[in-house]
C-alpha cells in the first residue's frame, strides 16, 4: 500500500457501506441503553462500563469505515488497465482453473473471491497486465498464474 488514497470495487464499497449501516443502527441501540454509570450497585455501574466501552469502539470502526469511504471517493474507479486495489481480476492458475478476484485492502468483507494487497498473490498481480504470469508463494510452495483480464 502506498499511503495514497486506493480505489475500491463497487462490491467492496457496498459492503463497507452496509457494515456502516449496521454500525450505525447498533450504536443507536447501544447509547439508548446508557444511563449515569454512578447510579445503582457496582454491577449496574460495571455493566454502564462495558456498553460505554463497546460504543467507543462501534465510534472507532464508524470512523475508519467512514473515512476509507472518503478515500475511496477521492480516488476515484478501479483501474482497468493493470491491476490495482480495487480491481477485478480473472486469473489462470497452473492447474487451468480459472477464477475471478476482487484485489482488496482488508480480508473483513467475508468474500471467499476477495484476495487482500498485502497477501503473497494480492503482492504479485499489483501493477500486472493481462498476459502477465505471476510468481508467488504459498503454503505448499512457490506457484504461478496468469493475469487473463482485469475489470471483468
Amino acid at each position: 500500500m502506498t499511503g495514497d488514497a486506493e480505489p475500491i470495487s463497487a462490491q467492496a464499497r457496498r459492503a463497507l457501506e452496509q457494515e456502516l449501516a449496521d454500525l450505525q443502527d447498533e450504536r443507536r441501540l447501544v447509547a439508548g441503553t446508557l444511563r449515569d454509570a454512578s447510579v445503582g450497585d457496582q454491577a449496574d455501574q460495571a455493566d454502564e462500563l462495558r456498553r460505554a466501552d463497546q460504543l467507543g469502539r462501534l465510534d472507532r470502526r464508524i470512523e475508519d469505515i467512514t473515512e476509507r469511504l472518503r478515500e475511496a471517493a477521492v480516488a476515484g474507479p478501479a483501474p482497468t488497465d493493470v491491476v490495482g486495489v480495487g480491481s477485478t481480476v480473472t486469473v489462470r492458475f497452473s492447474d487451468g482453473a480459472t477464477e475471478t478476484l476482487q484485489i482488496g485492502e482488508v480480508a473483513e468483507a467475508l468474500d471467499q473471491t476477495l484476495v487482500t494487497a498485502d497477501s503473497p498473490l494480492g503482492r504479485a498481480l499489483l501493477g500486472r497486465r493481462p498476459g502477465d504470469a505471476v510468481h508467488y508463494d504459498t503454503p505448499d510452495g512457490p506457484a504461478t498464474a496468469v493475469v487473463v483480464s482485469i475489470g471483468g
